[in-house]
């Protein structure tokens, strides 16, 4: 019988260490995996890094106002509901004369540069399917000076990655 009890415990501590390695195997290959799955963050170029730095973003502060209740009458006809006024950076800008509204199509979206050239310095960046305004092209249709709708950044880009907007 000891004999017995003793090959018991022996494959009883055996399956056990199996099933101990398996589940820790199968723990740590969920954690790495759910790692590599995320989304990395967002990249913040130079320029944005030290614009952050300059501005800090103050929490806005909740305005409450009276609840305004609206009866209406039956005789009154229906009346269209108004749409919401656009934001400034959705107001239509004056465009300089040759500009144009275009969009980023580069999915990895594009490095604003200080001078048309590959090695002028980055000053920033915009993200795919951000807005930009086109002020002009170079000669050999090589870089495009733009603008961010709604902001004051100026810089160039490599040309061929944007879609303009009709």
């Amino acid at each position: 019988m000891g004999r017995l009890s003793g090959l018991l415990q022996f494959i009883l501590g055996f399956l056990l260490g199996v099933c101990l390695l398996a589940g820790g195997t199968a723990a740590l290959g969920f954690v790495f995996f759910s790692q590599m799955v995320a989304p990395p963050p967002k990249p913040l170029f130079d320029a944005e890094k030290q614009e952050k730095d300059k501005n800090p973003k103050k929490e806005p502060v909740a305005k409450v106002s009276p609840v305004k209740t609206e009866t209406k009458v039956a005789s009154e006809p229906a009346k269209e509901e108004s749409k919401p006024e656009p934001s400034p950076q959705e107001q239509e800008e004056k465009l300089p004369q040759g500009a144009y509204k275009a969009t980023v199509t580069w999915p990895e979206g594009l490095s604003i540069r200080d001078q048309a050239g590959a090695d002028a310095s980055r000053i920033g960046g915009v993200m795919y399917n951000d807005k930009i305004i086109v002020l002009e092209t170079t000669p050999d249709g090589q870089w495009q000076k733009i603008r961010i709708v709604g902001g004051t950044q100026e810089g160039w880009i490599k040309a061929g990655n944007i879609q303009k907007i009709e």
